[in-house]
Formats: C-alpha cells, sequence, structure tokens
C-alpha cells in the first residue's frame, strides 16, 4: 500500500512536469509565428491603416515612445510622426512672369460678332450726300436765270430689312438688303408741279473694315405734271423708263471721308433713255456723333450718262450737319449745280442755279 502511494506521486510528479514543460514550450513559440497587428497592443497609432514607418519616408524621423517587448527578434517598428508645415510656399503651376529674351504676345482684338437681324437700324452703304436721286427727305430752294425760282422735294427713306452683321447700329459690318425708294418732285414758283421722279430699288449692300458695296435692282421713271402740261401745251411729254442694275464701290482712307463710284446699266429704257450712266464723287462727312453744335459737312457729285453722249452734269454742297447715335443725319446748306437737268422730263435741257437746302439722310 504504501508502495502504490509513492509510486501515484511519483506519477504525478512526472505529469506535473511533462504539463508545465509542453505548455511553455507552446506559450513560447506562437508570438514567434503570429503577426504582431494581432498581439501588439501597446500603441494605437502604431496599428492604424494610415501608419507611416521609417521605411518609406524620405526625410528623417524621431522614434516614439516604443519600447521593445521580450518576445519580439530583430529592429522594432518606428512610427514617425506628422510632417511639421513647409515654411517656404508652395511652387506655382503657371508660367513665369517673364522669360528671358522674350517677347510679350500682341493684345488681343476683340471683333463683335455677326448676328442675323430684322429690320435693323443703320446703313452698310450710305447715300451719296451730293446726289439728288437719293432715297431721304430733303427741301430745296433753286433759282436759275432761265427759269426763275424753283421748289424741290425728296420724299423718301433708305433703311434696313434684314442682315447678317454687327449690330452696330452707326457703322456696321457685314451684308445687308436696303429698300431705297423716293419721289422727286418739282414745283415752279406759283406752286404747280412741273414734274416727278419715283426711284425705288433693293440694293445688296456689304461693308467691312473702309470698303463698302452695292449691288442691286432700280427703277427710275420720270412724270410730267398736269397743270405743267396745260401752261405748256407745246412741250411733248416723255415717258421715261430705266430698269436698271447697279453697282456702287466707296472707300474711306478715313471715317469722315469717302470716295465712291457707280455704273448703272439698264436692261430696259424709254422716252430717250439709253443702258449706262456713271457717277463717282466725294462726301467729306463726320462720322461720330456732334451734338447740339453739329459740325461742317462737304461734298461733290458728278454724272455721266449715255443719254446725252457720256455728258452730264455736277453738283457741289457745303454747310452744317448734326449726326445722331443711329447715324441719321441732318443737314442744312447752300448747293451749286451746273450741267443737264437731274429732272428726267428736262435730261436734255442744261440749267445753271444756285440754292439752299435741308436734308435728313436715315
Amino acid at each position: 500500500m504504501a508502495m502504490c502511494v509513492k509510486g501515484g506521486r511519483t506519477a504525478v510528479v512526472l505529469l506535473g512536469w511533462l504539463g508545465g514543460a509542453m505548455l511553455a514550450t507552446t506559450g513560447f513559440a506562437q508570438p514567434t509565428a503570429m503577426p504582431l497587428t494581432v498581439l501588439d497592443t501597446r500603441d494605437a497609432a502604431m496599428t492604424q491603416p494610415g501608419a507611416t514607418t521609417a521605411s518609406n519616408m524620405p526625410g528623417p524621423y524621431v522614434p516614439g515612445p516604443y519600447l521593445p517587448g521580450p518576445y519580439m527578434s530583430g529592429l522594432p517598428p518606428q512610427i514617425v510622426p506628422a510632417a511639421p508645415p513647409l515654411d517656404e510656399p508652395m511652387p506655382s503651376i503657371g508660367p513665369p512672369a517673364a522669360l528671358p529674351n522674350s517677347a510679350a504676345p500682341p493684345d488681343a482684338t476683340w471683333t463683335p460678332p455677326w448676328t442675323w437681324q430684322v429690320l435693323p437700324d443703320g446703313l452698310m452703304f450710305k447715300n451719296y450726300l451730293a446726289s439728288n436721286e437719293e432715297g431721304r427727305l430733303g427741301s430745296q430752294l433753286y433759282y436759275d436765270k432761265k427759269v426763275g425760282w424753283t421748289w424741290d422735294g425728296s420724299l423718301g427713306g433708305h433703311v434696313g430689312i434684314i442682315r447678317y452683321g454687327t449690330q452696330d447700329p452707326a457703322w456696321p459690318d457685314g451684308w445687308q438688303l436696303d429698300v431705297d425708294g423716293v419721289a422727286l418732285p418739282r414745283l415752279d414758283s406759283n406752286r404747280n408741279m412741273v414734274a416727278t421722279d419715283f426711284r425705288i430699288g433693293f440694293p445688296f449692300t456689304y461693308r467691312e473694315g473702309k470698303w463698302e458695296f452695292k449691288f442691286g435692282y432700280y427703277h427710275l421713271s420720270s412724270h410730267l405734271g398736269d397743270m405743267y402740261m396745260l401752261s405748256h401745251p407745246d412741250f411733248v411729254r416723255l415717258n421715261y423708263v430705266r430698269e436698271q442694275l447697279v453697282l456702287g464701290v466707296a472707300y474711306r482712307p478715313i471715317p469722315d471721308l469717302r470716295f465712291y463710284g457707280e455704273a448703272n446699266w439698264a436692261f430696259h429704257v424709254d422716252g430717250g433713255a439709253q443702258p449706262w450712266e456713271f457717277q463717282f464723287g466725294i462726301d467729306y462727312s463726320p462720322s461720330q456723333p456732334n451734338g447740339f453744335w453739329g459740325a461742317p459737312f462737304a461734298a461733290i457729285n458728278s454724272k455721266v450718262e449715255e443719254d446725252l453722249n457720256y455728258s452730264g452734269n455736277v453738283t457741289v454742297e457745303a454747310g452744317w450737319q448734326w449726326r445722331g447715335p443711329t447715324g441719321h443725319t441732318f443737314r442744312t446748306g447752300l448747293e451749286y449745280f451746273d450741267g443737264f437737268s437731274f429732272e428726267r422730263q428736262f435730261y436734255n435741257q442744261y440749267q445753271q442755279f444756285i440754292g439752299a437746302g435741308v436734308w435728313y439722310d436715315f
């Protein structure tokens, strides 16, 4: 019995020693095989996904307060605090203020857009100031030594219908279709109607910079007054008619000065008219609005007609004008005319007169 008790004690001691040895061996081997993130709870910052170590930082670092444990082999992980703010400014991604030996680019020029416009303000090809057959409003009093006093009028207008161009009402650029019409009555000193010419057309006009162009169809006819026929029974009435195509070109070396020329070819004529006519001239007219005081103007126009074996007439005007912000112009001044009459019922009669008038151009 004593031997059994002694043997049992010996067996218990041996089993306890073996169990303690196995537990010690297992507890020492497991930390070596398991990852650090599972067992290391010494610093929460070290186990965060965004933690930065010395292995991927380009600059110096400061070791943290971590102390290695007895179970770690090799170098302990290092924790680097956030980088301090830079004292120098961040580099600019823009171009440098100036490059060596580089020229500054030219200034950009803004170009107004071209748009479609219905019933636009302003004209691409303005009326000839000294022409007596333009579409405008006007009234003139003339004196001729042979005829005496006459009163001439201009009852018409010249306006745009449709435009593709800029929206400047005074000096637009672009393409424009116009309507140009006028009645040109003449009354004698007794205020009886002598004759009336009618002119209407549809010019297609273009302007860009200093150049102006027009091309279109015009109708021109002349009609003798009833009272004049009664008081001059021997006068033969003319059925003067021109159905014509018109091509005009104008050039402005400066905004206030314009040189122009025009050719008219009639595909249908009657009453003594012939196909070809030409006119040319110079206009001086301040181009900017000039307020209450206005500014001087001057103009000369000359016409050459195949009707008269390429003779014609010349008109000179000078006076004072007022120009509005949309380009409309009111003028008053003196006029001198020398040549064959611009009233087509009397196209082959020579006249020389001086007069005064007022004119309003759209």
